[in-house]
């Protein structure tokens, strides 16, 4: 049995886990790595999902210039009437 660095939920079966195979906490949901010899610790999942959220906010700010550009081509066709 391992013990979760995160809530210290102390009864996470290692059983069939191999060394590197990702689980989850049953008690917090956080997601773990199996280390061997019934160690885990934290996946490196979470730096993708920062670097995942990092391009969407990209993605949300050229959208954002677009529908700016959109506005302007409309008051100008305003002031052209």
């Amino acid at each position: 049995m391992a013990t979760c660095p995160e809530c210290e939920y102390d009864e996470i079966d290692t059983e069939d886990f191999e060394e590197g195979d990702r689980l989850s906490c049953p008690e917090c949901g956080k997601q773990l790595a199996y280390l061997g010899n019934d160690e885990v610790d934290f996946a490196d999942d979470d730096d993708d999902d920062d670097l995942d959220d990092d391009e969407e906010e990209e993605v949300e700010e050229e959208d954002d210039d677009d529908e700016d550009e959109d506005e302007d081509d409309e008051e100008d066709e305003e002031l052209d009437e």
